[in-house]
């Protein structure tokens, strides 16, 4: 029987190029996680947007000398290629410029107002008396007042992950001009985040699947209590208060970026002309997985859920499987810093799938993995071309040309053929397994295993040396390996789409490889292959230090 998958997947702000982090933490595990349900037959939503709303588009505006409008469109197109070209298969990447998405967070505003879960108070709020204006959060930098760190934001540490008040940071600046800033009163309107605190604390308990880092970091801050927190801010860039008399502020992005997973979905629905299909991911049994990065976790697991619940009538996360983050030749990557493999700098030269293939089988599950261009070559070089690519193109080229370009007609099975043939299945019953439950490194390494084992029974069989004497044998054992081969073009699709497609047509099968299903499919004896090609290009070493000098060199600027 078939399921229902919601994915939402973070809303990256529209300020600058996506990086490796980005890829690594959200937007890779979650197409895998999207291809593995929709090959599987599941129905699916994958959807996320630009988020043109938070204070980094305001300042990279500023510092651009253009309108945040501007800095955000330009980005966004930016966005949209760089997933066309990388594999990443959104059902709907919009942004949080639309109106729609204004219309449904005005509802979510509104319902939670009148339901009595939002109130209206005075906070204080700094203001930096060089510039001359109010400082939204990210424009206020200071000492974590939990763990010290001293580049803390005005809305969250990222060293401990923690949500944090700029008022509560200790000797804060402005990230402008470094001025001490001062405090000033105003009023706002904040979540009762509190009223929620014992519901949530019942429900992340029973969220027993849910990755350990997750799940602790979760309960860890439901356990120390929640505070309110404000829903809006004073300036005029985002989503406008549906209120007479708020006209100069408008909803904090914290609060009305998660909307968009919602807003997103009703936009997807009436694009297919079907206004209420939405509904079937969101109160119609769905499963519900939100794929971000670990310094994402709290707003997923306590404020959207939160909102939900406050809102009535919508599906819960299912799943949250956070990653943690991707270092890069052992320092952390950082925008600011300019020290980050730029995804646009890196589809101008490679293809995706070697991306793919590394960051998948490093990737950063349940602790902090690091991405080094000399260990980029060497997986491509080792695995991709040495493991994979050789057995693909050596098997496929003799048979070609020994068997007029057709998929011979095996003989009996002898035991290890038999045992092949049946790791095969093994192996695509316990990818399966691990694919269903986010577990993308171990999946990729077990398909890769097969591989390895296919290896080792072409040179045990040596089917270019038993042709010469026994041309049936010779045929069983190639047909064996076509086959399995054939197992790993369907377990590989979701981490490698573009070369699964290539060995697809290679293989002599026609139309989408996503569309042949998920399951142990071996060619027929007598199906035609046209002549193969090279399934992965050799990376030369020599541009190793080349490669890594580019680090903190190559920067794309906005235009």
């Amino acid at each position: 029987m078939s399921e229902r998958i919601f994915i939402g997947v973070a809303w990256p702000y529209a300020n600058g190029p996506l990086h490796l982090g980005h890829i690594a933490g959200a937007y890779l595990p979650a197409d895998i996680f999207a291809r593995y349900h929709r090959i599987k037959g599941n129905e699916v939503l994958m959807v996320s947007g630009s988020d043109q709303h938070g204070t980094p588009i305001t300042i990279t505006a500023e510092q651009e000398g253009r309108t945040p409008e501007e800095a955000a469109a330009h980005y966004h197109r930016q966005f949209l290629d760089c997933w066309e070209r990388l594999g990443i298969s959104f059902d709907l990447f919009t942004s949080t410029g639309t109106s729609n998405h204004a219309q449904v967070a005005h509802d979510i505003f509104l319902t939670l107002l009148d339901k009595g879960y939002i109130h209206q108070g005075s906070m204080s709020l700094l203001h930096c008396p060089q510039c001359q204006r109010s400082l939204p959060d990210r424009y206020v930098e200071g000492t974590c007042p939990y763990c010290g760190y001293q580049r803390a934001r005005g809305d969250q540490c990222d060293e401990c992950g923690k949500p944090v008040n700029s008022t509560d940071l200790i000797e804060p600046r402005c990230r402008i001009c470094g001025t001490p800033p001062q405090v000033r009163d105003s009023e706002h309107f904040f979540l009762r985040l509190g009223a929620f605190r014992d519901g949530l604390l019942a429900w992340v308990k029973e969220q027993t699947h849910w990755r350990q880092n997750v799940l602790n970091f979760s309960l860890s801050l439901l356990e120390e209590g929640l505070r309110d927190r404000a829903i809006t801010r004073d300036m005029e860039w985002g989503v406008s208060v549906p209120l007479p008399g708020w006209e100069r502020k408008r909803l904090y992005v914290w609060f009305e970026a998660v909307i968009g997973y919602l807003s997103a979905s009703k936009e997807w629905a009436r694009s297919l002309g079907d206004e209420e299909r939405w509904r079937r991911f969101w109160q119609e049994g769905a499963r519900s997985y939100y794929f971000i990065g670990k310094d994402n976790i709290p707003f997923h697991t306590i404020v959207w859920p939160a909102m939900l619940m406050g809102y009535g009538g919508l599906l819960l996360p299912y799943d949250v499987p956070a990653n943690e983050f991707l270092t890069l030749e052992g320092r952390q990557l950082s925008t600011s810093r300019n020290w980050a493999v730029w995804l646009p700098d890196y589809l101008e030269r490679y293809d995706p799938d070697p991306l793919r293939y590394v960051l998948s089988v490093n990737m950063p599950q349940t602790g902090d993995a690091d991405f080094s261009r000399r260990e980029f070559f060497r997986r491509n070089n080792d695995e991709l071309v040495a493991t994979y690519g050789n057995l693909v193109h050596r098997v496929l080229a003799f048979t070609h040309r020994s068997f007029d370009g057709r998929v011979p007609t095996p003989g009996q099975l002898d035991g290890p053929s038999q045992a092949l043939l049946d790791k095969a299945q093994r192996a695509l019953d316990d990818v399966d397994q691990r694919l269903y439950r986010c577990q993308f490194r171990e999946a990729i390494k077990s398909a890769f295993s097969l591989a390895q084992e296919v290896n080792r029974y072409l040179d045990d069989k040596a089917p270019w040396k038993a042709i010469k004497q026994d041309r049936e044998a010779s045929a069983t054992a190639l047909y064996v390996a076509l086959s399995a081969i054939s197992c790993l073009r369907t377990m590989l699709y979701p981490f490698l789409p573009f070369s699964s497609q290539r060995l697809h047509g290679m293989l002599g099968f026609e139309g989408d490889v996503g569309a042949d299903g998920w399951r142990f499919h071996p060619p027929s004896p007598g199906q035609g292959l046209p002549p193969p090609q090279v399934l992965f290009a050799k990376l030369e070493e020599g541009p190793v230090a080349e490669e890594t000098e580019r680090l903190g060199c190559v920067r794309l600027p906005g235009p």
